[in-house]
């Protein structure tokens, strides 16, 4: 990732309470060849985000066809995970996407949510900075902070 999306997710991270504790881990990118397809590349890198996972974090996948909602519901998501004590993972997948087939710890459940950040697409550049300042927000509609306005 360029440094300026370390900075931007860096710059809402540092506004949150202690409580919210943020890890973000990356993972490379699959190499791709003429001789590996699309799914086969989506499948790895799925495969090994996946078990970067801890166990019991609830997943969220962020995914074009997962559910928009507004932020307020976001917020609520986020306070009912909290209030039950669940730390949240989300997943962003690479240029391809997410292969839901694969397998989480020998379930194939997962993810708990597919969301959608909007209905247009963005570089994965921006849907991290995007995500961070959702974190942010949601953080600041439960707090009461004047950030986010109706």
């Amino acid at each position: 990732m360029p440094a300026w999306v370390y900075d931007c997710c860096d710059d809402y991270f540092q506004r949150l309470p202690s409580d919210y504790q943020i890890n973000v881990q990356e993972i490379a990118l699959e190499k791709r060849s003429k001789n590996q397809s699309a799914e086969k590349t989506r499948m790895r890198e799925t495969q090994r985000l996946l078990q970067m996972v801890p166990e019991n974090d609830f997943i969220v996948a962020l995914t074009e066809d997962g559910q928009a909602i507004s932020t307020r519901k976001f917020a609520g998501r986020i306070e009912r995970l909290r209030d039950e004590s669940r730390n949240i993972s989300f997943l962003i997948g690479g240029p391809d996407g997410l292969d839901f087939s694969v397998q989480n710890n020998g379930l194939k459940d997962w993810p708990d949510w597919r969301c959608s950040l909007s209905l247009l697409t963005f570089p994965h550049p921006l849907v991290r900075v995007i995500l961070a300042e959702q974190i942010y927000r949601a953080w600041s509609v439960l707090a009461g902070h004047p950030y986010h306005r109706d």
